[in-house]
């Protein structure tokens, strides 16, 4: 079967045929034989050959080519037979009839090329000649980008160029065509450029050899080698055609030539003839010497490193292509199947290889097309011609293309048009996209020097096109190259800097706008903004570009109009680049601390390894997506290509078949050059850090070199930079490398003569070797400025002739001829570029030049060639003094020194991983970036960019946390709350304003939003967000939950911290309420009849918003703060506390609510804040005056912190120490928290008391307990002395003054007691209270009655520390007692049943306690607690007066104000709201509490030695080392029973008849309890003494005067209970000493009650009682003695003394035989009696008789009891708290009487020591019995050494 293709070339043979026939015809010819025209002859041999063929593979690719392109290359053709021709070549070509793997195929391609770019016909018209070329170019196009291209020469390819670029620049061409050139030409250099990486760099030997080939090749083209330099001078046409007829043909003219590029000669101009000679319709199109091979840039710099490089310049991306391979493989595996096995070797044809001497040898040439095979250079013979092997197209010409279209962007060459170089640019983009040029040496050059320089100069031209491309085309080259151009870019970015401020009003707004743009794309290129910072700001000598930058893009994001342009929002987005980046690194940092570490080693690495393989990737993937998206694959080399879609596809299949040689090369890695100036490739903060300080010195250093030299290197060398004294080889070195030295100054300063060593210095930085003396003349007159005075010049130029000759070995005579030549070579220098000289004169030639050198070189001359290139070096090319020139001139000489610069190591450009140096530039830009977003967040009112300025708030945010940057967050925070208008408006219009203004809520939320996440690093900026959360409180936009707080008392457990809105306050009357509403709510009222719908709509906005940030959460997440974030929370709460300017109460007690739950949620951690929450309470309740809400809220709060943190071990006892606070506070402020706190400490016993342990804590407890619910007066030591003067300084603990002031104690007197000092001191010193309560003109205390009395009793030191000293002979503590509120006692007696009744809270630390809080209460509750009620009204407090509010924060009007007196309900702590009189149900109430209290004694009692000797016994199991407890009967008495009876005994003597009958029971229960008769004798006698006697004397007062009958019966049963108790224990009391006197005080009471009574009750009794006594006494013998004379005892004798002076006729009743006559007293019985009861502990009844109601006479014999004290020589009673206060009786003394003044004598042994025993004791007995008239001291009173002291007022003796 015939191969179709043939087929195909047959048809294609017809149809051009058949056209050339026709077109003959129509000729004026004769008919023509086939044979005859050659043409159509080769088109018959064709035919015959194919006619034989099968496959048309067999046939020579040149073979059915030719015939066609002699159509095409012949002149006599018409453009259409030349169209038809061309038509078919390209036929061929996309159907791939021509196998690129045919030995033939590169010469039948290059024919094809020689051919199309030759092409020639008669041109007809100019629409049809463009047809012709349009053919031509769509030939031009398939060659190039079919797979058999890659077998054209460079030659060809750059012919093929040249002619696209031709047609391009024909303006006369119809734009059409000129567009289809030019597309022609971007697919061209897309697949060239594309196919760079597979191109090698060739070594420099061979770059040469290969262009001399090129050079020589001439196969038919002219003799004028397309290769040579570019002269604009026109070339004639090549061929002169003739016509048949010979005659000459007016044929219009249709030449291309260079011409057309320099405007010359027309192109097709049917009526315009130009000479005779050109008749001939000749159509060709030679190539253009603009491209030119060996052009002058590639000479001689930019090849210098090809050695080198030539290794390393491997292709950068095997891996892109590997991956091709294998997404095609099914087509490449069917493509290679022929011959892929045997790639390497493949020979065509077996031909024999002869090698090149010129090439093979240098370079291994092998081209291996796509299916695999290689093609290895062979010489073959062809027509005859010594033709080279064809070498398929490489490095070469595109090195050559890129040099042209650099040349085409030239905007000072005149020849360039607009077009063109717009064109160029356009290419040269094409190029940059498609190829990473960056390895490849040549093309490198070209980019460094010209195609910047062309750059950058076309960013000064006023023409929008080209300044587009351009930058364009500058983003390419720095996106990929900036590390080879750190100078260049430099340059760049500071030409964008200065349009974009420039002020030029020539200079278009959108070229500002595209330079900002420009930026924000370069600052989004990964790691570049970080680069710009490590290679320039951390340079010395190079300009801080980073931050000038943002300087700059900061500036310009402000607009100065107030109105936002674009050029204001690129500047903000340039600013955010860097943010973004930065945040984006964070984000990824923070996702792969949990990835692991290998992972991230291996980024970090790619990323380091720059953005060689990036293009390359993602063009494959593209080409990939677009295949399968197309749903065709790419079609194999043989199966007959289409026409390819795009230069860049089909350069990637290219690559497929360079696959094998590139695996094959080691891929050699280039270490990073690293910065001299680091020492590392990536320095660490600190070092730039100290390099930037440096850079920042040696600047200023600098600039004052500049003024004035020796200052600047004064100044250096005073900081350290230059070394000190001076080294001038350093200095030299300084002088050299710095660019910003003034060079006029650096003259002048090396030239100075004292410097002499230092200019042979500078000399010698100098690298002279090799140079021609007028180069190394040039370099080293670039350094500085030649000074003009001649003996300076003549030393500079001497040194360096000198160091010039030495260095290159003296080439001249003598070095003065050296010298000469210098000075020659800047004399030429002059006259050759000097304006002034060359208007005077013409300029030297080059012989008079000569001339003047004749005999100079040691009288020989120099070589004269050398002489003609010094003069034409200098001639063409001024060297140039730095400073002089301007213009053009200027400009070359800096672009030369940033060329030089740039080669130098300066010019190492640091690669840096992105994100490196985050933290560094994020400390630059932060600043800047934020007051850029404010301002346009504030000025915007766009959507968009109000959330584009929130997106850069919040990564600014983000970034900030990254780094723990609390300042800047802080500054963010601030620059929120600004927006959000919170604390900028008023209350009142808050909620409307707010509602409406969507862009404060967008901050508000933000602002939230921001705290709740970065929380951790908020510092300063808390302050700001808490004076917005109470302007929101202010406003009431707060969720209601914020301002619920938990409260004690409320019922339902909760309480609002902002008032309702109430009608009118309860108890307010009708008018009241009515004045209320006109006079505060009046504003309202008038001004609005409610609010609008608008505004409702708009609170209702607000609200929800506020609902959306959430502000609780900043409470609940405080938790998770670190702690310093925290504790700046704290203290912003604290901040907001009573200041006298602006105070409001509530605002304090918002802030105060949110710091306790801001403790309670971080409760882990509390110790660490602990001690700043204790004193702000400390603040609040201690120094309170007067009691408000404020107050209330703290106490709550501190025993709602207690409750909480009692469970944790590490806080708990700091926790309870700080309740003692509540005991410092003012005793008036407390009262008023009274209730509060006994609901508090009530709830934290029920849930804490386990968790109490120790005695301080339990004291502090119960210290609190007491206080509150009896209205004691807190403990001394808990006493705080203000030193606010308003508030009283003058009252003094007992424990101050006995500690502080010993030496003033006055020796009478050693107690100043409170209630005292407040009436001296309290009318001038205390303020009057804000509520109505005024006592007794000073504190909180009423003193009753008794309590003005009697003296309270304090011996230090007698008792523990913890307990005041208590008088044990009274039944009562002798406590000052003020008002109780009766609920609080209630609830406190609650409490303490609650540590009673549980056995497990009874502990050995508090029992004590127990017990003597329980007889606090006793005596508080005494007779109902009634004696607190008369001043209840005025212990009613209401918050309207409370809530203070000093200082309307700003004009908040009436309204607020209103609302803050009428809206909050007063809380009241009455019982009731009823105001007077005694509530119904109070006295069940008080009835209860006696009944408990009594109860819990008794409990005590009964259980006290059980648990005393559970204690003992866990103790003796556990032997801790504390202090030992005991389970005795001592130890029980004192701590336990004795304490309780005593307690019991006092409810004995309530007014209320049914407490005292309950309390008597139980006394005789207890007193009788069988616990109790382990009991000793003194203990019996203490009872007696402590317990019985002083109720006894109790009961004698007229405690309830309404039940005269109930008070007999009560004195009744005590008296018998005495007596019971006296008799049962009689027989251990005998053991007594001190019986008598105890039986003698029992015969005491028995006298008084005898006559106590108005009814007969009593008189019956006591006589019962008494016999009863006396006769069981008589029964034991207690008054029989056998030594006295009578038979009974002395105490007898007494006995009966007493009995008879209140029942004379006992005796006889009883004893009617003995009746003793009544001796005369004398003093030696007393003596025998009383004389043992020094050394007996105390046991006495109290001193105090309370006044009896029956007068006794004095009888000077009788030893009687007074009935009131009436000398002041009497001691004065103990103070009993408990006695009615109410009583009418005023005081019949003064409240402190003059104390007994005892002697010393009789005072010192009794206080000395309880066991001294002396006689003196008897002597106030004695002359009491004997003195007549003097009313006789109590018995007791003597016999009692402990109630001496205690009593005695004096405790401490004058010593002797």
């Amino acid at each position: 079967m015939v191969d179709k293709n043939i087929y195909i070339v047959q048809g294609e043979i017809c149809t051009v045929v058949g056209a050339i026939k026709r077109n003959s015809r129509w000729n004026t010819h004769t008919l023509l034989d086939e044979e005859q025209d050659p043409l159509l002859n080769n088109f018959s041999h064709l035919k015959e050959i194919l006619n034989n063929m099968k496959e048309l593979s067999d046939v020579e690719p040149n073979i059915f080519l030719r015939p066609f392109l002699e159509v095409v290359r012949s002149e006599d053709t018409t453009g259409p037979i030349t169209g038809l021709a061309l038509t078919s070549v390209n036929k061929f070509l996309s159907y791939g009839l021509i196998d690129a793997n045919h030995e033939a195929a590169a010469e039948a391609i290059e024919n094809m090329a020689d051919a199309v770019t030759h092409a020639r016909f008669v041109g007809t018209d100019p629409a049809s000649d463009e047809v012709v070329l349009m053919k031509i170019l769509q030939v031009l196009r398939t060659l190039l980008l079919t797979p058999v291209g890659a077998h054209l020469t460079n030659e060809s390819v750059c012919e093929i160029m040249q002619s696209c670029f031709r047609i391009c620049f024909e303006m006369r061409l119809s734009e059409l065509l000129r567009k289809s050139a030019e597309h022609t030409l971007v697919d061209m250099v897309q697949l060239l450029f594309s196919r760079l990486p597979q191109f090698k760099e060739e070594a420099k030997s061979f770059v040469g050899a290969n262009m001399k080939k090129l050079k020589m090749r001439a196969g038919g083209m002219s003799e004028s080698s397309k290769w040579k330099k570019q002269k604009r001078s026109p070339h004639p046409p090549r061929h002169m055609v003739r016509s048949a007829s010979g005659g000459l043909e007016q044929v219009p003219t249709t030449t291309l030539s260079n011409n057309l590029l320099s405007g010359g000669v027309p192109f097709i101009e049917q009526d315009s003839l130009s000479v005779s000679d050109s008749v001939a319709s000749s159509m060709s199109i030679p190539t253009d010497s603009g491209l030119d091979t060996c052009s002058k840039a590639t000479s001689r710099e930019d090849l210098t490193d090809l050695d080198q490089s030539s290794s390393a310049a491997t292709t950068p991306s095997t891996e892109p292509g590997r991956l091709y391979t294998q997404s095609e493989g099914r087509q490449v595996e069917h493509a290679q199947s022929a011959s892929v096995e045997s790639i390497p070797e493949v020979l065509e044809d077996g031909e024999s290889v002869t090698e090149h001497s010129d090439s093979a040898s240098l370079h291994d040439m092998d081209y291996v097309n796509p299916r695999g095979v290689r093609f290895t250079p062979q010489q073959t013979q062809r027509d005859g011609e010594d033709g080279a092997a064809l070498i398929p197209y490489s490095l070469p010409c595109l090195r050559e293309l890129f040099r042209f279209l650099i040349s085409l962007t030239n905007p000072h060459d005149r020849h360039n048009t607009d077009a063109m170089m717009h064109m160029g640019l356009q290419l040269l983009t094409v190029a940059l996209e498609a190829a990473h040029i960056a390895p490849y040496q040549s093309l490198l050059g070209l980019v460094k020097d010209e195609l910047c320089r062309h750059l950058f100069q076309l960013l000064s031209v006023d023409r929008m096109n080209l300044y587009a491309a351009s930058i364009r085309a500058c983003f390419l080259l720095f996106e990929s190259m900036r590390g080879h151009l750190k100078f260049q870019l430099e340059m760049y970015l500071k030409k964008l800097m200065d349009i974009i401020t420039s002020e030029n009003m020539k200079m278009l707004y959108e070229m500002k706008e595209m330079a900002l743009e420009a930026l924000v794309q370069l600052s989004r290129i990964p790691s570049f903004v970080t680069e710009l910072y490590i290679n320039y700001d951390c340079d010395f000598y190079c300009s801080n570009l980073f931050e000038d930058l943002t300087k700059l893009l900061s500036k310009n994001a402000f607009p100065v109009s107030g109105q936002l342009y674009t050029t204001h929002l690129l500047s903000l987005e340039a600013l955010l680049t860097v943010i973004d980046s930065t945040e984006a690194h964070c984000q990824a940092k923070v996702l792969n601390s949990s990835a692991q570490q290998d992972q991230s080693a291996e980024m970090v690495l790619a990323e380091g390894e720059g953005s060689t393989n990036d293009r390359t990737d993602t063009t494959t993937e593209a080409s990939r997506q677009v295949n399968s998206a197309n749903g065709q694959n790419v079609p194999e080399a043989d199966s007959g290509p289409l026409p390819p879609t795009s230069g860049h596809l089909m350069a990637e299949k290219m690559r497929l078949g360079r696959q094998d040689q590139e695996e094959t090369e080691p891929a050699e890695k280039k270490e990073p050059k690293k910065p001299q100036r680091f020492s590392s490739c990536l320095p660490d903060s600190q070092e730039l850090l100290d390099i930037r300080n440096k850079k920042k010195l040696l600047n200023s250093g600098t600039e004052q070199f500049n003024q004035k030299p020796k200052k600047g290197i004064q100044f250096l060398q005073e900081k350290g930079l230059l070394s000190s004294p001076m080294d001038n080889n350093e200095v030299a070195q300084w002088l050299r490398e710095n660019p910003r030295l003034d060079k006029k100054q650096i003259g002048e300063f090396i030239s100075d003569r004292k410097y002499m060593e230092l200019l042979d210095s500078f000399v010698n930085t100098f690298t002279f070797r090799g140079l021609r003396i007028d180069e190394a003349l040039r370099l080293y007159l670039e350094a500085f400025r030649l000074p003009g005075e001649a003996p300076v010049i003549h030393r500079l130029l001497e040194t360096f002739t000198d160091t010039w000759h030495k260095v290159n070995g003296s080439p001249f005579m003598t070095n003065d001829a050296g010298f000469a030549l210098a000075y020659a070579v800047i004399m030429l220098n002059t006259d050759q570029h000097n304006n002034n000289v060359r208007k005077q004169n013409i300029p030297m030639t080059i012989e008079q030049f000569k001339k003047n050198l004749k005999g100079v070189n040691g009288n020989t001359d120099f070589d004269q060639d050398m002489l003609e290139d010094i003069y034409n070096a200098i001639k063409n090319e001024e060297i140039v003094m730095p400073d002089e020139q301007s213009g053009l001139v200027k400009e070359n000489y800096v672009w030369s020194v940033l060329l030089h610069r740039g080669a130098t190591s300066e010019g190492v450009f640091l690669h840096v991983p992105a994100g490196s140096y985050d933290h560094d530039l994020f400390t630059m830009t932060w600043g800047p970036t934020i007051a850029a977003l404010s301002y346009v967040f504030d000025k915007s009112q766009d959507d968009t960019i109000i959330q584009k300025a929130i997106a850069g708030f919040r990564k600014c945010a983000m970034i900030s946390a990254h780094y723990g940057f609390s300042d800047v967050f802080d500054n963010l925070i601030i620059s929120l709350c600004k927006f959000t208008i919170l604390s900028s408006e008023s209350v009142e219009n808050l909620p409307t304003v707010f509602g409406s203004n969507g862009k404060a809520q967008i901050a508000a939320k933000t602002m939230f939003h921001l705290a709740h996440r970065h929380g951790d690093i908020l510092r300063e900026g808390w302050k700001n967000i808490m004076d917005s959360m109470l302007q929101l409180f202010r406003a009431e936009l707060l969720p209601k939950a914020m301002l619920e707080v938990e409260d004690f008392v409320e019922p339902n457990g909760t309480i609002s911290l902002q008032r309702e809105e109430t009608p009118s306050n309860r108890g307010e009357s009708a008018v009241l309420s009515f004045v209320n509403w006109l006079t505060l709510s009046g504003a309202e009222q008038s001004g609005q009849r409610g609010p609008s719908t608008e505004n409702q709509e708009a609170k209702q906005a607000a609200m929800l918003c506020i609902k959306q940030c959430d502000p609780e959460k900043l409470i609940t997440e405080s938790k998770f703060l670190q702690l310093e974030s925290l504790q700046e929370l704290m203290k912003a709460l604290i901040s907001v506390t009573p200041d006298e300017e602006t105070y409001d109460e509530e605002d304090a007690a918002f802030c105060l609510e949110m710091l306790l739950r801001i403790v309670m949620e971080n409760r882990d951690r509390v110790s660490c804040v602990w001690q700043t929450v204790r004193d702000h309470l400390c603040h609040l309740c201690v120094q309170a005056t007067e009691s408000c809400f404020l107050v209330e809220r703290a106490v709550v709060g501190l025993i709602r912190l207690a409750i909480r943190l009692l469970r944790r071990e590490d806080i708990s006892s700091q926790v309870l120490l700080s309740l003692r606070l509540l005991l410092m506070m003012k005793p008036h402020v407390l009262a008023r928290v009274s209730r509060e706190v006994a609901y508090g400490l009530h709830e934290l016993l029920k849930t804490n008391a386990a968790n109490i342990h120790c005695t301080d804590d339990w004291f502090t407890l119960f210290s609190l307990i007491e206080c509150i619910g009896a209205g004691i007066k807190p403990p001394a030591s808990f006493k705080v002395t203000s030193t606010t003067p308003d508030i009283d300084t003058g009252a003094q603990s007992d424990s101050e003054l006995s500690f502080h002031h010993p030496s003033e104690v006055s020796l009478d007197r050693g107690y100043t007691s409170d209630s005292e000092v407040y009436t001296e001191h309290g009318k001038s010193r205390m303020p009057r209270s804000v509520t109505d309560v005024d006592v007794t003109s000073s504190g909180w205390l009423v003193v009753g009655k008794d309590d003005l009395d009697i003296s309270k009793v304090a011996a230090p030191g007698s008792k523990t520390l913890l307990n005041p000293l208590v008088n044990q002979y009274s039944l009562t503590l002798g406590q000052d007692m003020g008002f109780h509120d009766t609920k609080s006692l209630i609830k406190c007696v609650e409490s303490l049943s609650f540590i009673v009744r549980d056995a497990a809270h009874v502990t050995p630390e508090n029992f004590e306690l127990c017990v003597k809080a329980i007889r606090v209460f006793v005596e508080a509750s005494l007779n109902g607690g009634y004696r607190t009620y008369e001043k209840k009204k005025n212990h009613k407090y209401d918050s309207q007066k409370s809530r203070v509010r000093r200082k309307p924060r700003d004009k908040e009007g009436a309204s607020r104000r209103a609302k803050a007196s009428s809206q909050r309900p007063s809380r009241s702590h009455s019982d009731d709201e009823e105001d007077e009189g005694v509530p119904a149900s109070y006295h069940m109430v008080s009835l209860q509490v006696s009944q408990d209290l009594l109860d819990l004694m008794h409990t005590l009692h009964t259980r006290a030695s059980s648990i005393y000797s559970s204690w003992a016994e866990e103790q003796r199991r556990l032997e801790p080392a504390g202090k030992k407890i005991e389970a005795d009967s001592q130890t029980l008495w004192t701590s336990c029973w004795c304490p309780l009876l005593q307690g019991i005994a006092w409810l004995c003597c309530d007014a209320r008849r049914l407490v005292r009958m309950q309390a008597l029971t139980y006394l005789q229960r207890a007193l009788l309890v069988h616990d109790l008769q382990t009991l000793d004798a003194v203990e019996w006698e203490s009872c007696f003494n402590k317990v019985l006697f002083p109720l006894l004397t109790k009961l004698l007062d007229n405690i309830s005067p309404a039940d005269v009958c109930g008070m007999e019966e009560t004195r009744m049963r005590a008296c018998t209970l005495l007596s019971k108790v006296f008799l049962q224990h009689l027989s251990p009391l005998l053991s007594l000493s001190t019986f008598a006197a105890l039986w003698l005080t029992i015969l005491d009471f028995m006298d008084k009650y005898m006559h106590a009574g108005s009814s007969d009750l009593l008189l019956e009794a006591i006589p019962e009682s008494l016999k009863n006594m006396l006769l069981v006494m008589d029964t034991a013998g207690i008054f029989h003695s056998a030594d006295s004379r009578t038979g009974y005892s002395d105490l007898w004798e007494i006995t009966w003394e007493r009995i008879d002076c209140f029942l004379p006729n006992l005796r006889e009743e009883l004893f009617k035989q003995t009746v003793i006559p009544q001796p005369d007293p004398v003093p030696s019985p007393p003596v025998e009696l009383v004389q043992p009861a020094a050394p007996c502990p105390p046991a006495s009844p109290p001193p105090a008789q309370a006044p009896s109601p029956v007068p006794v006479p004095a009888a000077p014999t009788e030893p009687k009891t007074s009935s009131r004290p009436v000398s002041p020589q009497d001691p004065p009673p103990p103070s009993t708290n408990g006695t009615d206060r109410s009583s009418p009786v005023p005081p019949s003394t003064p409240p402190m009487p003059t104390p007994v003044k005892m002697s010393p004598q009789i005072s010192s042994p009794l206080i000395q020591s309880p066991t001294s025993q002396s006689p003196l004791i008897l002597q106030p007995l004695a002359s009491h019995l004997q003195v007549g008239g003097v009313p006789p001291m109590s018995l007791p009173i003597i016999l009692n050494p402990a109630l001496i002291e205690a009593s005695c007022p004096a405790p401490r003796p004058q010593p002797h």
